[in-house]
């Protein structure tokens, strides 16, 4: 088992510096961690009642878009019952013995998290059923008529899967988790105390109307507010005197091509194209993307969902429309049967 399944860091080149600083943001407690009220409850009632009981946590389930903090919640589940943290991804995952050799490196009470879990090859779900059940990993040793089944016992486990698609977990997987949560993108005031949290850590001087600047900007995501304060100190400390206030923030940001509303450059592209090439709509999510030289998994992704939040773009059986938010951002007047909301009759 290569050593990189239980460890993202190693087999690959990166800058350690820069890796240690992107760790030293993650909050290690719950108490440290921003937004998300309802499941942090849900969390904490869930691990003290493990610890009473001396047991390991249910199996936990995190899904939501990309930079919401699942791998974050899943090392505070690690963290706060005192136990490792072991991490890989579904994709990662091509056998059933990929996942056999990490299952049996686990020790108890330790905490397993599959990011991308919706990814997972059949064949390795299989594996995983009595696992999570029954603590039991099931090992077929030899080919043919010759084959045998050995069952192993393992020590119980937590395991904590993330996905940024729920609907493609199958049933009986899904069904396994004790508690299945779903992370929702966060408001203004969150994002703005996640920015000035991790302006302490990285020894940026801001004041409370530049780091809501960011956090408006920032598309509900804290994984984005945080890669926008980076960019934003950089044009501090080049264009002004490294302090971070409201107008050094909004010229750093529109420098980098983040306007107002939190859209970059292949966003207004998006808006642009429905708009004006399409008139509107509909059209289709292959023709859509290949007008902006996207793939159409990445448009649906990653670029979709927030426009949509935004009420600019909407989902329809014969293709994506145009909504009057739309129009509006890219400076052109809606047609009539947008105005009068007949668009969908």
């Amino acid at each position: 088992m290569r050593d990189e399944f239980l460890d993202p860091g190693v087999g690959h080149e990166t800058n350690v510096g820069e890796v240690e600083l992107e760790e030293g943001i993650r909050p290690r407690a719950l108490d440290e961690f921003i937004g998300q009220r309802e499941l942090k409850e849900h969390l904490a009632i869930v691990m003290e009642a493990a610890r009473r009981r001396e047991q390991p946590v249910d199996h936990l389930l995190f899904a939501g878009p990309p930079g919401l903090g699942k791998t974050t919640l899943a090392g505070i589940v690690a963290t706060e019952m005192g136990t490792q943290l072991h991490i890989t991804s579904g994709p990662a995952l091509e056998r059933a013995g990929d996942l056999a050799a990490i299952l049996t490196k686990l020790e108890d009470h330790d905490v397993l998290f599959i990011d991308e879990i919706h990814r997972l090859n059949r064949a390795v779900e299989e594996i995983l059923y009595p696992a999570m059940e029954d603590f039991q990993l099931d090992i077929v040793v030899g080919k043919g008529p010759a084959a045998s089944s050995i069952r192993l016992t393992m020590p119980p486990f937590t395991l904590v899967g993330a996905t940024t698609r729920t609907g493609m977990i199958t049933g009986p997987l899904r069904d396994r988790f004790g508690l299945v949560a779903r992370l929702d993108y966060y408001d203004h005031d969150e994002l703005q105390a996640i920015v000035v949290r991790a302006a302490g850590i990285f020894d940026i001087s801001i004041d409370p109307l530049g780091a809501f600047e960011i956090a408006r900007r920032s598309r509900g995501t804290p994984r984005i507010a945080n890669r926008l304060l980076r960019r934003v100190r950089d044009f501090a400390e080049v264009r002004a005197d490294g302090s971070i206030t409201a107008k050094v923030a909004e010229e750093g940001l529109a420098l980098f091509g983040v306007d107002n509303r939190g859209l970059d450059k292949v966003d207004r592209a998006l808006l642009a194209a429905l708009c004006k090439q399409f008139h509107g709509g509909p059209v289709g999510l292959s023709t859509l993307a290949i007008s902006v030289g996207e793939q159409p998994e990445t448009v649906e992704d990653v670029y979709e969902p927030f426009l949509i939040t935004q009420g600019m773009i909407a989902r329809t059986p014969r293709g994506r429309v145009a909504l009057a938010a739309a129009y509006d951002h890219v400076g052109i007047t809606a047609p009539a049967k947008v105005q009068n909301g007949s668009l969908f009759d």
